[in-house]
């Protein structure tokens, strides 16, 4: 059922919607929050500097409002509340300020900053608190406001009526889960803490139960795959290593030998190289491509981001500059005389390799032989595009890469459809990163330690965690940074910043003007690409580093010590400083990622969102790891048992359906 028959949705919101990947009412209510926010009264006696604070008061003081920045503001007023008066900031909320008047009654949530007598706020709400509430917060971006998107979710609930189960009635009873329809209700609309939890429980464990099916149904089908024929002189391939400015270490060698083995046998390739930041993964993956030229194929580099698309593009050319290989370029900035041409050589096989972005397997490209794919695993090649392929008659061997390793138990259940490469070893000449952490008190040190890299000519990445105050309960600000890196160095060294919210042209904007040099230091959140190769930026400073796992840390800081130069990793912390101390203790990916798995649960061992095949609307593979586990096993007794699938033809279909690939 589409979205356009809920009531009040005009033509702009349907817009937006579509925007946020919602076209049918099961989309909609498959837009789960993100997170859920427990309004309860602090108790201010028992707050600490930093901590969580939510308080109602009445305003003492009109608000005023400061401007900064572009679109940029920041309000403040007094709060009354009872027993104390504190100054309140809130950014970006200048549009209230017409309702705060002298007496108004307001709900503060935010950060305590007790030195200052100042509650730093994530959001206010024009009521008192009379009882603890559950409040579901959503991602929203497009321009679409949280309350609409409830509004819009509601209605469809009322018209949602689906009574398909999409887990087996005998798990269902193992694990006496909730009504599918009713869990759905509360995820929405909880208050009741306990349920929400079974409701959560039940939503998760279904998502990854298919996810898992699928996964296992993948590699029951990958094992009958004929790969394609191919003969390649070894020696050609050994030739041409030798040939490199460098050496390979072992690990990389294992790596060229196993991918060798795949592309000359009968079956078809379906790996994941996986290697820690910096190990080494792309010049195997260029190797790789030279021996599928070598056996006459075309092969394609598909990146997730233009700018690192050209960052491949302008080292694989540098790389065949001595040889016979034509090496083409496809990016939405190709012009579009440029574009007709590819699509013509790439047809009628003038082109050995192309790299470039998802733009590689639109509708116009036709391939004359397309042997080998290689993808970042984050963008896994996904059911569309190889189900394309397949209608034009092709069927690739394919490679991933992934920066982020992790534990083989884990490795082994989410890419049970794969095999497996490791790089552990770090390359010859490249110096160990220097980790330290230092407390907010210490801050004139970490602008001392800035200012000698920049008089180095060096650059500097400078991490926030959020890009303002009301994405959560905040913490360093991007923009608070910015104006504080401005105040220190902006005379002398210009500073940009990076962030979600910024469209993709801002985003690749400012990551060139930072290669380019023309930007020393880059505020930024986690949105910096993995691979991005500034091989001038030789410190990164990470503000909060406590809020981020240690794994999703190593991969930030993998964007520095790029090449010889010393680079060093400043981890700005008052908490959690024993668990941080790992990074300080070792720059090894893969022990890093067993500390995460080991102190977190399942850890957090991608630290960006999947996407591609790995999208989940409402599962986390990181924290539902045990769920995850469990999912595996059922899915497995699940599809070997005929009895099962005979009597839950449904689920079948839905698996084989969504997961049919060549």
């Amino acid at each position: 059922m589409n979205i356009d028959e809920i009531k009040g949705l005009g033509p702009k919101n349907l817009t937006l919607l579509n925007k946020l990947g919602i076209y049918t009412i099961e989309d909609l209510i498959n837009f789960y929050p993100f997170r859920y926010d427990v309004i309860e009264k602090s108790d201010i006696s028992s707050l600490e500097d930093g901590d969580k604070i939510v308080i109602d008061g009445v305003a003492e003081s009109l608000p005023s409002i400061f401007y900064f920045g572009k679109r940029k503001d920041k309000m403040r007023f007094k709060l009354n509340i009872g027993t104390n008066i504190f100054n309140v900031d809130i950014y970006n909320r200048g549009f209230l300020k017409s309702k705060i008047k002298i007496g108004t009654v307001i709900t503060v949530i935010g950060k305590l900053d007790k030195k200052h007598n100042l509650i730093i706020a994530s959001d206010i709400k024009f009521e008192k608190i009379t009882k603890t509430k559950i409040e579901p917060i959503y991602h929203t971006t497009y321009g679409i406001g949280m309350n609409t998107i409830k509004k819009f979710i509601n209605q469809a609930l009322l018209k949602y009526n689906s009574t398909f189960n999409m887990i087996p009635n005998y798990l269902e009873e193992k694990y006496k889960f909730i009504d599918r329809k009713q869990s759905i209700n509360i995820v929405h609309n909880p208050d009741d803490i306990n349920l929400l939890k079974k409701a959560l429980n039940r939503l998760r464990y279904e998502e990854l139960f298919l996810f898992m099916c699928k996964m296992n149904y993948l590699k029951n089908n990958q094992k009958n795959k004929i790969g394609l024929k191919r003969i390649v002189d070894k020696n050609k391939v050994d030739a041409f290593i030798e040939t490199l400015p460098f050496k390979l270490t072992n690990d990389q060698l294992k790596a060229v030998e196993d991918i060798y083995k795949d592309l000359t046998e009968s079956y078809r390739m379906n790996r994941l190289l996986q290697g820690d930041v910096g190990s080494g993964k792309t010049i195997v993956s260029f190797i790789s491509l030279y021996i599928n030229y070598l056996s006459g194929y075309q092969g394609a580099l598909m990146a997730p981001t233009e700018v690192l698309a050209i960052q491949h593009y302008n080292n694989i050319k540098k790389l065949f500059k001595d040889y016979d290989i034509n090496v083409k370029l496809l990016i939405g900035k190709t012009k579009k005389n440029e574009k007709k041409e590819i699509y013509e050589d790439l047809e009628n096989g003038k082109i050995n390799i192309i790299i470039g972005t998802h733009a590689l397997f639109s509708n116009e490209v036709t391939y004359k032989n397309l042997g080998l794919i290689i993808t970042d695993e984050q963008h896994r090649f996904g059911v569309n595009q190889r189900a394309s392929l397949k209608n034009k008659g092709i069927t690739p061997d394919i490679l991933y890469m992934s920066a982020t390793p992790i534990p083989r138990t884990y490795a082994l259940t989410l890419y049970g459809d794969m095999e497996i490469s490791n790089i552990k070893t770090l390359p010859n000449g490249k110096k160990e990163i220097i980790t330290s952490i230092k407390k907010t008190s210490e801050m004139k040190k970490v602008l001392e330690s800035i200012y000698q890299e920049l008089k180095n000519n060096h650059q500097v990445y400078v991490i926030a965690p959020l890009v303002e105050e009301s994405d959560k309960v905040d913490f360093s600000n991007i923009y608070e940074l910015e104006q504080n890196m401005n105040k220190a160095f902006g005379k002398l060294y210009k500073v940009g910043i990076l962030h979600g919210k910024m469209t993709s042209e801002e985003k690749e904007k400012v990551m060139t003007q930072f290669k380019n040099n023309e930007i020393q230091i880059l505020i930024s959140t986690t949105v910096i690409e993995v691979g991005i190769d500034v091989k001038n930026a030789t410190m990164i400073v990470i503000f909060d580093a406590y809020m981020f796992g240690l794994s999703s840390l190593h991969q930030l800081r993998g964007r520095v010590g790029r090449n010889e130069i010393q680079s060093y990793c400043i981890l700005i912390s008052d908490k959690e400083t024993e668990r941080l101390n790992i990074l300080c203790e070792t720059n090894d990916g893969f022990k890093i990622s067993e500390s995460d798995f080991k102190l977190r649960g399942s850890g957090d061992l991608f630290g960006v969102k999947q996407s591609g095949d790995m999208v989940f609307n409402i599962a986390d593979l990181k924290r539902d790891f045990n769920i995850l586990i469990k999912a595996k096993e059922d899915s497995e007794e699940f599809l070997n048992d005929d009895s099962k699938i005979s009597s839950n033809e449904q689920i079948l279909k839905l698996i084989t359906n969504n997961f049919n690939l060549d």
